[in-house]
């Protein structure tokens, strides 16, 4: 029997190592298979795009005139603004990539970026007409277009009613899902744009105004009007921050340029109304 038992062990070391070994030949296995599936999972993550693109505009120094000594400064500082536009729209081009629908940075970029770029010129325009003729259709130049975007192999056209668009199945921008938050029949719970009221913050408008002050009022409600619009049309699209960012960021700029028309329009033959600005920023009430 004392013989006997050194081979027994032997039998029973070879079995237990023989198991071992199989266990972790399955298991290497096993871990193999879940990386794939793991990497082939993320085929459809929220950087969808190979290549977001970049956004080109229209260059406006060269199609301005000569401009007056006196209004070189204000208008190179709002010549780099519209650069400095470029490069905050191209930033979030990047950091946005595969967020919203497929409207998504119309709206939520170029859009905005255009608002933004017709208020600059028109402070160019400005600057440049208080000496000088005043340049007109510098708001021609404002629109902005993407280049050189490229879709990823295996990248859905139809993103938005892809499961696993930015990793989670009931994303903000999946107009498909029956609970998110991006649901279009969601739009009675999207509140209203509520500015503060300009024409009773004005002083006795000279006659000679008195037209382009009416044009530019009519103006500021028709900007609260689209902007409404625009927040039920784009119920559930983009970010947290769509709304400040896509719609009431882009209004306030436009009142911007529409009161300093008002106040430039008094301001010709009377005094110039001061802190209009100040009426430009608009609430979200919900």
């Amino acid at each position: 029997m004392s013989r006997a038992l050194p081979k027994y062990n032997k039998r029973r070391v070879a079995v237990i190592g023989g198991a071992a070994a199989l266990a972790l030949t399955g298991a290497v296995v096993v871990n193999s298979a879940l990386a794939g599936e793991t990497s082939k999972g993320n085929g459809t993550n929220a950087r969808t795009l190979a290549s977001p693109g970049t956004i080109s505009c229209p260059d406006v120094a060269s199609r301005l005139p000569a401009i007056p000594a006196t209004a070189k400064a204000e208008v190179d500082r709002n010549l780099a603004l519209l650069n400095t536009q470029i490069a905050e729209a191209n930033k979030r081009l990047v950091d946005t990539v595969g967020q919203g629908g497929p409207n998504f940075v119309q709206n939520a970029i170029l859009g905005p970026l255009k608002d933004k770029r017709v208020a600059t010129v028109n402070r160019i325009a400005t600057a440049i007409g208080r000496t000088a003729a005043k340049p007109q259709g510098l708001d021609a130049l404002a629109p902005c277009v993407l280049d050189g975007a490229a879709a990823a192999p295996g990248q859905q056209a139809g993103n938005n009613g892809n499961a696993g668009n930015n990793g989670n199945a009931g994303n903000n921008g999946n107009n498909n899902n029956a609970g998110n938050n991006g649901n279009a029949g969601n739009a009675g719970a999207v509140g209203t744009i509520s500015c503060p009221d300009v024409a009773s913050r004005l002083p006795a408008i000279p006659a000679t105004a008195k037209a382009e002050v009416d044009r530019n009022l009519a103006l500021l409600n028709t900007q609260i009007a689209e902007a409404n619009k625009r927040l039920v049309d784009t119920v559930g699209q983009g970010g947290p921050n769509f709304v400040q960012n896509a719609i009431l960021g882009p209004l306030k700029d436009k009142r911007v340029a529409t009161v300093n028309r008002i106040a430039t329009a008094i301001g010709r033959t009377a005094a110039k109304p001061q802190g209009l600005d100040a009426l430009a920023p608009c609430t979200l009430n919900k």
